[in-house]
């Protein structure tokens, strides 16, 4: 096999000892499909993590950032994520859409949805620091949502029937297409 001889260049094959999850720049090297797989495997590992699989773009989006650790005031991957910075993060990634910076601001946006008419990427909002709307999250379906939930956490997914979250639950709001038109309209 022409090119297989034992030459110095990196390899792309994976060890035992390397997780594929990890090694997105062994993939990049020199091996397009290699990094298609590793994108595939990531998605898989995603949807079992939150046990959610959806083709909502900011349901997606958001399932990236999973781990990723709170910091009050955070906005993005590198700083880390509050509540309202995973959601404006996610929707200005996924969807072009620029939201405002707080939870209550953000859930001026859109329009108001009941609780049994939920939808994947749909937003959330709880009541956890003695005012409404102080918390926002992005619906998966099946009663779970991601968010950043506080100091020492992460961002994961968690089921809003646990009593905590059925407790403080406010309402939910959805970003309809005028809202989305505008931010296509905005980029163009």
């Amino acid at each position: 096999m022409a090119g297989c001889a034992s030459t110095q260049q990196k390899s792309t094959a994976y060890s035992s000892d390397t997780d594929p999850y990890d090694s997105e720049w062994i993939a990049t090297a020199d091996d397009p499909i290699g990094m298609l797989v590793v994108q595939k495997f990531k998605r898989d590992r995603r949807q079992v993590q939150s046990g959610v699989g959806s083709d909502n773009p900011l349901v997606s989006e958001a399932l990236n950032y999973l781990g990723i650790r709170y910091r009050f005031g955070g906005n993005s991957p590198d700083t880390g994520f509050d509540c309202s910075g995973l959601v404006a993060y996610s929707a200005e990634r996924s969807l072009g859409l620029k939201l405002p910076r707080s939870a209550a601001d953000i859930a001026q946006q859109g329009i108001s949805v009941r609780k049994n008419e939920l939808k994947a990427g749909d937003l959330v909002f709880f009541n956890t620091m003695g005012r409404r709307y102080s918390h926002v999250g992005i619906y998966l379906g099946d009663d779970r949502f991601v968010h950043s939930p506080s100091a020492g956490g992460v961002v994961r997914v968690e089921n809003m029937n646990m009593a905590y979250w059925s407790k403080r639950y406010n309402g939910a709001r959805r970003l309809d297409n005028s809202l989305l038109a505008s931010a296509r309209a905005a980029a163009n």
